[in-house]
């Protein structure tokens, strides 16, 4: 990179001189470690969630691309000190499957009402939630970053049904894209206000007909509110992205989600153009009526 070329990073343009003065703040505080460095970014940016909180999550993102693209020189991880994550154990307890004769197989009608909870951090409802998808969810789940919500379902005799996890949009997405009318400029100014449902789990005992669907729908009636309250961003649309061959994501037809396109199979790993992951169906559920103009600012006809 030369003086005065510029790169974007993480949804931020930085420039030549930037770069050079976070190298500086690294190479200026020895003792500083990683997540330290993060906060003073943040600080000096103005980096602030709606809430009020700094993120550090994204600042962690951005080092971790500079270091990738320019070399930019990071403290090493003091993995012997760090601190388990967010207050869940190394190990989280295993969750057993109920007997045979527990199994829940019911009519929608019976399980009324439904309650949703959302699982904080460090809750028992949290370790419970990433319990489940670790165990039965077939991509398993990471610690969650960045904004997201986890929401775990259960019925009126408090039995837990499922899980979702809504998390962070997809950085490109090219039928997504065309979809919603995006050029580059206004996706990194509108990204936010997209979420993603990467998970979707109904516990492998619960066997009761429509609750897919049903579910979905609840989640958009009420999506909006509560990203808004934890997050202070007024969402436009969800996105999801099902495996083809292994759904045929009759639940989102259902819950009146629009399937759009298909990803390509390929990552910035990939060589040679190669498809190296399983290609998914792109599904896309607008959450209101305006949201072409939410995402792109122009009116719509």
């Amino acid at each position: 990179m030369i003086e005065n070329e510029s790169m974007r990073c993480q949804g931020r343009e930085l420039s030549f001189t930037e770069i050079v003065a976070i190298q500086e703040l690294i190479d200026s505080h020895p003792s500083w470690r990683r997540h330290r460095i993060c906060t003073e970014l943040c600080r000096r940016w103005g980096w602030y969630t709606n809430r009020g909180l700094p993120k550090t999550f994204a600042a962690r993102e951005l080092l971790l691309k500079l270091e990738e693209r320019v070399g930019l020189r990071l403290p090493a991880v003091q993995t012997s000190m760090r601190r388990r994550p967010w207050g869940i154990p190394r190990e989280l307890p295993e969750l057993r499957a109920p007997a045979e004769g527990n199994l829940i197989q019911a009519s929608l009608k019976e399980l009324q009402p439904l309650r949703w909870q959302v699982a904080e951090y460090g809750s028992e409802l949290r370790q419970r939630a990433l319990g489940y998808l670790r165990q039965y969810h077939y991509l398993g789940c990471d610690r969650p970053v960045g904004s997201h919500l986890f929401y775990v379902v259960s019925d009126r005799l408090e039995r837990d049904l499922a899980v979702h996890l809504v998390g962070a949009a997809a950085w490109q997405c090219a039928d997504r894209d065309r979809f919603i009318g995006w050029n580059a400029t206004r996706r990194s100014q509108s990204l936010g206000r997209v979420a993603n449902h990467s998970r979707f789990l109904i516990l492998p005992w619960v066997k009761v007909e429509r609750l897919a669907s049903h579910l979905l729908g609840q989640l958009a009636r009420r999506i909006v509110a509560d990203w808004s309250h934890w997050h202070g961003v007024e969402l436009a649309l969800l996105e999801s992205f099902v495996e083809i061959g292994r759904f045929k994501g009759a639940a989102y037809l259902a819950a009146n989600w629009q399937r759009v396109g298909q990803t390509t199979g390929r990552t910035r790993q990939g060589q040679g153009r190669r498809a190296i992951k399983p290609r998914k169906a792109i599904w896309l559920l607008p959450l209101g009526k305006n949201f072409r103009t939410q995402l792109t600012g122009k009116a719509t006809r």
